[in-house]
């Protein structure tokens, strides 16, 4: 459990960013009645702003009008020190987190205080994990990157699939991701930033893979995707080089119910061969324009950090993976599905992870861990709760 002398079960970072709000809000209207929950970041009066707007909206959640308000800069380590004493569970939402994240990775790190975030850079893990991995589990902090929609839906969609299988045989798992969603400008930019890195990022890798422990007696990997039309589903498939299949890995070599020999392949679907070729053709494009430096920055102000979908667009957004798994004879085919990926239902997801480590009764982990290796069945369930289903297809 978190230690027990923190006075704050939640600290959300980041409230006055899009992402961050939408989980001020979701804490405000879902959290429980008793939570001891704060509001960080730099300007106390954006703060403040964001508190007013949470008591007017929520006029049914008493007390918010009080929750208390912690000044904190992502570049001020010592602030970020007396943050982390403070709370049982920190959520943060600022980003990117190569640029930002690390001062507050370290602080939690050694005050034993776990850690959630939305990040979908691959890097600032594997680099987190060098400098932090040892410390936190010194400490007993639980760091649990990539708890939106990258990677939480993928990861979890995972583990509740192989629950359905034997655990004695080998699995190959593919998953297939659709969805309508509109992605903001700070993550559009954190992508466009990651395809410009993509030597930084195998170096980051590598030095990881150099030092971490491999499980014994059985392996798990993300396997390389190929285009195809699968068989199973009937869309076209398309590689996702997005971090999620790399959790999932990590996930199935922590847990041994992924069987003795666990790979798993994670693609975008679509119903015709045309929108294949055109997805293919525009993250293409899009990867050699984040190389030229003056084509990456024009890129970046066309959509820029802070702006996201309103409302009515958020509204109705969809989002659908479907998994296949082979053990044997056996298809298997389940389903994960929610409303707007990136924002409703990340927002949810980030919320009940940081929920799920103040409160429920998970496995016995510490350093990072991935959301199924850290709180699996608890924040399956809660997330089921929540109106994200989880179900097997045939």
């Amino acid at each position: 459990m978190p230690h027990p002398d923190a006075d704050l079960d939640v600290v959300l970072l980041g409230a006055t960013g899009f992402t961050g709000a939408l989980t001020a809000d979701y804490l405000a209207a879902h959290g429980p009645a008793d939570l001891r929950w704060a509001l960080a970041g730099r300007s106390a009066a954006k703060l403040e702003a964001v508190r007013a707007r949470l008591a007017a909206d929520h006029p049914e959640r008493p007390g918010l009008a009080d929750l208390e308000l912690l000044t904190a800069d992502v570049e001020d380590p010592s602030s970020l020190e007396v943050l982390a004493k403070r709370a049982r569970v920190v959520i943060t939402t600022v980003g990117p987190y190569l640029k930002y994240g690390e001062h507050l990775v370290a602080a939690c790190a050694g005050a034993g205080t776990d850690y959630v975030d939305l990040t979908g850079e691959a890097e600032f893990v594997d680099r987190m994990w060098t400098a932090h991995h040892a410390t936190a589990v010194a400490s007993g902090a639980r760091i649990v990157h990539a708890c939106g929609f990258d990677s939480v839906p993928h990861d979890l969609g995972a583990y509740f699939t192989v629950q359905q299988l034997s655990d004695d045989e080998p699995i190959a798992l593919r998953g297939v991701v659709r969805s309508n969603g509109q992605p903001s400008g700070g993550t559009f930019q954190t992508a466009l930033e990651g395809m410009a890195r993509v030597r930084e990022a195998g170096a980051a890798r590598a030095a990881r893979r150099k030092v971490e422990p491999r499980p014994e007696g059985r392996r798990s990997r993300s396997v390389p995707a190929k285009p195809r039309r699968d068989p199973v589903l009937g869309y076209y498939l398309l590689p996702l080089p997005t971090i999620d299949p790399l959790i999932v890995a990590r996930s199935g070599a922590a847990l041994a119910t992924y069987g003795p020999d666990f790979r798993y392949s994670h693609y975008a679907g679509t119903k015709t061969l045309a929108y294949a070729v055109g997805g293919a053709a525009t993250i293409g494009a899009l990867g050699l324009a984040a190389q030229v430096k003056p084509l990456r920055e024009l890129l970046m102000r066309r959509l820029p950090a802070g702006t996201g979908p309103d409302e009515d667009r958020r509204e109705r957004s969809w989002f659908k993976v479907d998994f296949v798994a082979e053990q044997g004879d056996t298809t298997l085919h389940t389903r994960v599905r929610g409303g707007d990926p990136g924002y409703g239902e990340t927002a949810k997801m980030l919320a009940e992870s940081a929920l799920c480590l103040a409160f429920d009764d998970n496995p016995p982990t510490a350093g990072q861990v991935t959301t199924a290796q850290a709180m699996g069945d608890k924040l399956l369930a809660r997330l089921q709760a929540a109106g994200i289903t989880f179900e097997v297809v045939a």
